[in-house]
């Protein structure tokens, strides 16, 4: 794993600060592979600018956010999962979740 997250800190188009998931997404990565695998590779599209399953205007905001540190949003499906990753404006944090953990 730690392979991924050198060729992700290399491009990667700002800074991640700590990634935590909320106890949902916890208790799935602890327990199934297959979603854990989604979510790294999701993580990965996030800090590379690729924001996944947003609309083009919200895309288009987490464009703008990038230079301004205001906070990243995107959004993932896979199958029935939905996930969430948000990182924090003044980039300390990148939070995944559910949606409705919201």
């Amino acid at each position: 794993m730690s392979t991924m997250l050198k060729v992700q800190d290399q491009y990667k188009l700002f800074p991640l600060g700590q990634i935590v998931f909320t106890c949902g997404v916890n208790s799935q990565v602890a327990d199934d592979i297959f979603f854990t695998k989604f979510v790294l590779r999701s993580l990965r599209r996030h800090a590379t600018g690729d924001w996944g399953d947003l609309c083009e205007e919200d895309k288009k905001e987490n464009e703008f956010s990038l230079n301004k540190n205001l906070r990243i949003f995107s959004a993932y499906e896979k199958g029935e999962v939905k996930i969430w990753i948000i990182t924090e404006a003044d980039r300390s944090a990148t939070t995944i979740l559910f949606p409705d953990e919201y």
